[in-house]
C-alpha cells in the first residue's frame, strides 16, 4: 500500500468512528470547568461538590454507553471505570459536604 493509500485508510477509519465520540468526556469537562469557576469565586464547597457531580456523571455515562462511544472515559474495563469514578465521586462529595470551618471559611 502506498503512503497516499495509508492516509486515505486512516481518514476512512476516523470518519467511521463518528464525530461525537468524545462528547461524553466534553460534557464531564464542562461540569469541571463550571466547578473551577465556582472555586475561583471563593465558593470552594460548591466547586468541590460539582467536581463530585462530574465524577458521578462520568460513572453514569461510562455505564450506559458502549466502550466504543465512551471516548476518553473508557480507561480500563467498564466495571473498573464505573467503580473508580463512583468511589472518587463519593470521596469528593463526602469531603465537600462534611468539612466545616477551616482556613477557607464557611461559605
Amino acid at each position: 500500500m502506498t503512503v497516499t493509500g495509508d492516509r486515505r485508510d486512516i481518514g476512512d477509519r476516523r470518519s467511521g468512528q463518528g464525530r461525537f465520540t468524545q462528547l461524553p468526556f466534553a460534557m464531564v469537562l464542562l461540569v469541571v470547568a463550571v466547578a473551577a469557576l465556582r472555586i475561583f469565586q471563593y465558593h470552594w464547597r460548591e466547586g468541590a461538590a460539582l467536581i463530585g457531580a462530574a465524577l458521578l456523571l462520568a460513572a453514569v455515562l461510562r455505564a450506559v454507553l458502549p466502550t466504543a462511544r465512551a471516548g476518553l472515559l473508557a480507561i480500563r474495563g467498564k466495571v473498573v471505570d464505573i467503580v473508580t469514578f463512583t468511589g472518587l465521586a463519593a470521596a469528593v462529595l463526602y469531603v465537600a459536604l462534611t468539612i466545616i470551618g477551616g482556613p477557607f471559611g464557611s461559605s
